[in-house]
């Protein structure tokens, strides 16, 4: 790859022409949308390498840069969407012996003065997560702040909330790699939007954020295949070993649906301790602690074709009580979704 000298911008230094040191110019790519930007990597890698590093998002084109003992790479992926799930999938991963930064090659958006307003906590919080393994999302809530001033007109103080670690990205890339093999159901997200119906299944105490079922005709028969086939499962498939039973154990599991009563179904393990394991409930979004012993084998790949039947949500006003609505049908519209995590829609309820 050849750059023309106005392709460069300030960086290490160099001897000039009477010794002394002068700045080198390092190469500066156009921004793009559908460019990701990958960081911290080895210092011998090839192009090829890391073509072969994002394969699962079909890379367009690759620029590797050296810069000194840097190393990084702009990688055209097509697709806004293919950005945004190469970012959840791989910021973090250690590759090679090294912690991959991965961000979207956008310019940060300037601050604006609410911004400068924020508390030190969430600064820092928001910092951490451009270079985490998961963005932290903040999300409003208007609530009365009292002025410096007696005669000032009182403004509304915003509120944020962490997104709940079972909902970002980084950790459902990793729950639909280890149970379902495919990571398609993430980008089919975002195209849901206008007025919908929802069944909540879920609620985070304390925050907008839920759990819930998107009525459609395609939930309803992949509801009515998916528990008939763990029916006619339940009895049949055995106990699992308490060997077998560790960290990403795909299984089967009671969960309590309230008043229906209690219903075998698809669950994901999460952690264990002793005899005890903590389990995610991939199609309800719900958590829980139970016995090893009380975990069947669900390992075939034929119990796990259906995609989870549901998905995370922000009330775009307000908190949802769990006691309320558990189980209920909100009828409402789609008006967006986060920034950082585009697969969680921004609902609002109709009154």
């Amino acid at each position: 790859m050849s750059w023309s000298s106005s392709d460069f911008g300030p960086s290490a230094k160099v001897s000039g022409e009477n010794g002394a040191l002068e700045e080198q110019k390092s190469p500066k790519f156009k921004k793009r949308e559908t460019e990701v930007y990958i960081g911290n990597l080895p210092l011998d890698i090839s192009e090829e390498e890391i073509r072969c590093l994002l394969k699962d998002f079909s890379p367009l084109r690759v620029h590797r840069v050296q810069n000194g003992c840097r190393c990084f790479a702009f990688v055209d992926l097509g697709s806004m969407q293919k950005v945004a799930l190469a970012i959840q999938a791989l910021n973090g991963k250690l590759f090679h012996k090294r912690k991959l930064y991965v961000n979207s090659n956008n310019r940060s958006p300037k601050r604006t003065p609410e911004e400068t307003e924020r508390p030190r906590e969430l600064l820092i919080s928001e910092k951490a997560s451009a270079q985490g393994f998961a963005g932290t999302t903040a999300c409003p809530q208007l609530t009365p702040k009292a002025s410096g001033e007696p005669c000032e007109t009182e403004k509304p103080k915003t509120s944020f909330f962490a997104v709940p670690m079972e909902m970002r990205g980084s950790f459902l890339v990793l729950l639909l790699r280890e149970c379902f093999r495919d990571l398609g159901w993430l980008a089919t997200i975002p195209s849901i939007g206008g007025e919908v119906g929802l069944l909540v299944t879920s609620t985070v105490p304390q925050t907008p954020f839920f759990w819930a079922m998107h009525i459609t005709e395609t939930l309803y028969q992949n509801m009515q295949a998916l528990f008939s086939a763990l029916a006619e499962a339940e009895e049949q498939q055995p106990y699992l070993q308490d060997s077998a039973v560790r960290r990403g154990t795909r299984g089967l599991a009671e969960y309590h649906l309230g008043d229906y009563g209690p219903a075998w179904n698809r669950c994901w393990v999460l952690d264990r301790a002793d005899s005890w394991v903590v389990v995610m409930f991939v199609d309800f979004g719900r958590s829980a602690t139970i016995p090893v012993q009380s975990l069947r084998t669900l390992d075939s790949d034929d119990f796990w074709t259906i995609p989870p039947l549901t998905q995370p949500f922000m009330l775009e006003k307000g908190i949802l009580s769990s006691n309320q609505v558990i189980h209920r049908i909100l009828k409402g519209k789609i008006t967006g979704a986060l920034n950082l995590e585009s697969h969680i829609l921004k609902f609002e309820e109709f009154k």
